[in-house]
């Protein structure tokens, strides 16, 4: 594999060349660091069992923690979930694209092996536009957090790099990350919701769309 760095913050024609070289890659079953609004995230294509214990294997992790998906449309979690009940679609359709991780019941039909997931499957739309523009491409992709396990999360496509090297074959530079705190998680497959992660988004805002929720 090459880890090839394609510049993607201002010059259109290298965000293109960038984005047709992520998508080429992912297609191919191999690795690609991208930018986020939290920090970068290593992505591999979620329907490929092969790819994401690929970057299981990146990180250093084992089956125990899948990765969760990032997508390119609020829509697209219906696709995803087996429930999708009315407040969490209003909370997804004000909080997205942003940082809140949302945890669900999977829709049984789906063909993909993420891990022990327990048929649950963690869903983000994350408020970046390059990833963005490459989720409409691909759609649903498998990304964690674009590091070593044990180690600090990348928020510089350099910083991704030096960890991660040529197990990576393209990475998307989208300048730093803007926020560099990662997302917050809520579990909505309890009979209330439950924030596993305080993250970016301040549970304050979780509260406005549901009074239930629980903080660990």
């Amino acid at each position: 594999m090459s880890d090839v760095i394609h510049d993607c913050r201002a010059d259109d024609d290298l965000r293109v060349a960038g984005l047709e070289a992520a998508h080429a890659a992912l297609t191919a079953g191999e690795l690609v660091v991208l930018p986020t609004d939290t920090v970068y995230g290593l992505a591999a294509d979620a329907f490929s069992p092969a790819a994401v214990q690929r970057l299981l294997d990146a990180k250093g992790r084992d089956r125990s923690m899948p990765p969760p998906v990032l997508v390119g449309a609020a829509s697209t979690l219906e696709a995803l979930v087996a429930e999708l009940p009315t407040w969490l679609r209003r909370l997804t359709e004000v909080e997205w694209p942003g940082p809140l991780t949302v945890v669900c019941r999977q829709q049984p039909s789906l063909s993909w092996d993420l891990g022990e997931t327990h048929d649950t499957v963690a869903v983000r739309m994350p408020d970046d536009p390059v990833t963005l523009a490459l989720l409409r491409r691909t759609g649903p992709l498998a990304v964690s957090s674009a590091n070593l396990t044990g180690q600090p999360a990348a928020t510089t496509v350099q910083e991704a790099r030096t960890m991660l090297g040529d197990k990576v074959s393209v990475y998307l530079d989208g300048g730093p990350s803007r926020g560099g705190v990662p997302s917050t998680i809520l579990d909505t497959t309890g009979t209330a919701p439950r924030v596993l992660r305080q993250g970016a988004l301040p549970v304050e805002r979780l509260l406005v769309h549901n009074n239930t929720v629980e903080s660990e």
